[in-house]
């Protein structure tokens, strides 16, 4: 919707050709590594394509998620053993020296229950049996990700309860926050809120 409304070209996360994603929700422990090292390349190549075009790109997710959130989840939860996170951690500081961040990352924070809601709604056969306390930990991630470690530009949209796709205003919300932080439209002071 945001690409549609300002003209931007659209970068989606892959999630339907990933050849370890259904393999992965069932037998995370065994599989957690290579899902993870074919996220990282999948969006290195997408980082350095949007860095070399000329078009202004907004993804869904960016590789800063894949690693603070979902690799680091692994690797505290176990599914992902000390040296695979060491190696995984080593390759990503050598790519994070060809990369940008992002001119603005916008986090669409959501609990829980809002959460299990919106997997619910998205119909994947593969979440379905995700565990509630695997969904607790990655939000949990995301909050430190994103009021702790990450240092560029954050815009947070409180979005539960919000239907950007059905109610205009909830979407006018979201563009009004969005020009106030990438063309001054209006002055907000402290964007992590």
């Amino acid at each position: 919707m945001l690409a549609k409304y300002y003209g931007w070209e659209p970068r989606f996360e892959s999630v339907s050709f990933n050849p370890y994603l259904e393999d992965y929700y069932s037998d995370i422990n065994r599989w957690a590594f290579c899902l993870e090292t074919y996220f990282l390349k999948e969006r290195f190549k997408d980082m350095l394509a949007v860095q070399q075009s000329t078009h202004t790109i907004v993804q869904d997710r960016s590789i800063f998620e894949g690693v603070y959130v979902f690799v680091r989840n692994n690797y505290e939860r176990g599914d992902l053993s000390e040296r695979d996170f060491t190696t995984y951690m080593e390759l990503f500081e050598l790519m994070k020296m060809q990369m940008k961040r992002p001119d603005l990352m916008i986090y669409l924070r959501k609990s829980v229950p809002a959460l299990i809601a919106q997997i619910q709604k998205r119909g994947r056969e593969y979440e379905q049996t995700m565990q509630i306390d695997y969904l607790k930990d990655l939000n949990d991630k995301y909050e430190d990700f994103i009021f702790r470690q990450y240092d560029g530009r954050v815009l947070v949209i409180e979005s539960d309860g919000m239907d950007f796709e059905n109610r205009p205003e909830d979407f006018r919300h979201v563009i009004d926050r969005v020009d106030a932080q990438l063309f001054g439209l209006f002055s907000e002071t402290n964007w992590k809120q």
